[in-house]
């Protein structure tokens, strides 16, 4: 056997492989004794088939196969042995086996395609600066926060005529046109302030028409009432007439001991001094996420705009298309390629430095992870220790499900908060606490 690489150049070479018949023969010839012994076939006793029958009946799919994996085992050694950091799969020169003579050939050669990434250097220190943007719990979120807890575990009652704050449920049906929906409903302080006017003072089975362009200031709040995707509801325009069919008010819940223990459970907290530092504290943990998510994308944008990785970008082209059973054309590259490359940079980078800095997973850990999730969505620690026998079964199970999927979901998790946590401590964050509608602003402004 013998292997070369042949570099066209920095990003894209060709693995040749030769093979002779001493390289596959003995292993050939074992799976033709292996299916003697396991055929049953007409005028032969079990197990008693001649090895010449084999050959002559599987002789040409056995020797393919077993080639293949000879193959494929040498391609990958050739490949790890000498540190060869690949994009994608090998891909086989494509009219080559077309030409091979199978009957009677001996010897063979096979020619792959690879692309290849050149070493790069990243920087991992405190000259590295990453903006975070802390969300400051003002008063307003606190009163707004409050207002809708009172009016979610609030009494529902059915008044006679609508006012705002009220929801409406009825029929919606387009002027023109063969739009229907039998059956919607929506908050009228949802709708926007200029069209309010026209939902107050209705009683079942009246009929108001408007605009349905005009009826919200957000696009998603229509999306959301005819159940269409955010572009179909931008695009939908025109007189509609809404039939009423009810009218719901909910009166907003006394603050109070009930309340409290709704929203938080029993005795969770006494006194409203206590709720509302509990609210202040799940805004701000809600918000933490937010700011942390968002840092973590803010420095994935640095590294990946900041590190310096050529990729084979025409062999990335064709290793799309080669391996995507026709899903991915030409058209689907143009449109999603740099989005591609971006998310490949970025895996390169991260698998770099968990490579730099020894950051691994192991199966106890995953598992560990496992079950702190599932004690978490049966209820916590009380109801785990009644579990506690299931409990490692259940989490087993969990791993298991989906051909092994959730164990790598939960594994690509903790290896990058790994991958994240080292990021974080090497370099400053320098933090800007905001507001809201600060942060709101600035994560608009950097969508790309």
């Amino acid at each position: 056997m013998e292997i070369t690489l042949d570099k066209k150049n920095k990003t894209e070479g060709l693995i040749k492989i030769k093979l002779g018949q001493s390289d596959y023969q003995n292993q050939v010839d074992d799976k033709i004794r292996d299916y003697a012994r396991k055929a049953s076939l007409k005028g032969f006793r079990p197990g008693k088939v001649p090895n010449g029958v084999i050959k002559r009946m599987f002789g040409k799919s056995i020797l393919v196969e077993e080639i293949n994996n000879v193959l494929s085992r040498k391609l990958n050694d050739y490949i790890k042995d000498n540190k060869l950091r690949i994009i994608g799969e090998p891909l086989p020169v494509a009219d080559q086996a077309s030409q091979i003579d199978w009957e009677t050939q001996k010897d063979f050669e096979f020619d792959y395609q690879i692309g290849l990434v050149e070493d790069f250097t990243y920087e991992l220190s405190q000259k590295v600066k990453i903006k975070s943007y802390p969300i400051t719990v003002d008063q307003k979120v606190i009163d707004e926060t409050v207002q809708d807890l009172k009016k979610r575990f609030g009494k529902v009652n059915y008044p006679e005529t609508s006012e705002v704050g009220d929801n409406l449920f009825g029929s919606l049906k387009a002027e023109e046109g063969d739009f229907q929906k039998e059956s919607v409903f929506f908050s009228t302080d949802k709708v926007a302030k200029k069209e309010q006017k026209k939902f107050t003072g209705l009683r079942k089975e009246d009929t108001v028409t408007f605009e349905i362009e005009k009826l919200f200031d957000e696009a998603s709040e229509l999306a959301q009432l005819l159940d269409v995707s955010l572009e179909e509801a931008k695009s939908i325009k025109g007189k509609h007439t809404l039939t009423l069919t009810n009218i719901s008010r909910t009166e907003p819940a006394e603050m109070g001991q009930e309340l409290f223990d709704r929203v938080f459970g029993k005795d969770a907290v006494k006194n409203e001094e206590e709720f509302i530092q509990k609210i202040k504290e799940t805004i701000q943990g809600n918000y933490q996420r937010e700011t942390e998510h968002f840092l973590d994308h803010y420095i994935e944008d640095h590294f990946i705009s900041n590190t310096k990785i050529t990729l084979p970008e025409d062999f990335l082209k064709n290793w799309l298309k080669a391996t995507s059973e026709g899903q991915v054309t030409d058209e689907v590259i143009a449109k999603e390629f740099e989005s591609y490359v971006r998310s490949v940079k970025w895996d390169l980078i991260k698998n770099k430095i968990a490579e730099d800095h020894n950051i691994k997973v192991e199966a106890d850990d995953v598992k560990a992870k496992a079950r702190e999730m599932i004690i978490a969505q049966f209820g916590g620690p009380a109801i785990a220790s009644q579990l506690q026998d299931r409990l490692d079964a259940i989490t087993d199970n969990y791993l298991s499900n989906e051909n092994g999927q959730n164990f790598m979901r939960l594994y690509n998790q903790l290896r990058l908060e790994g991958i994240m946590k080292v990021i974080k401590e090497n370099i400053t964050v320098q933090e800007k606490p905001v507001s809201l509608d600060e942060f709101k602003k600035i994560v608009e402004e950097h969508k790309h």
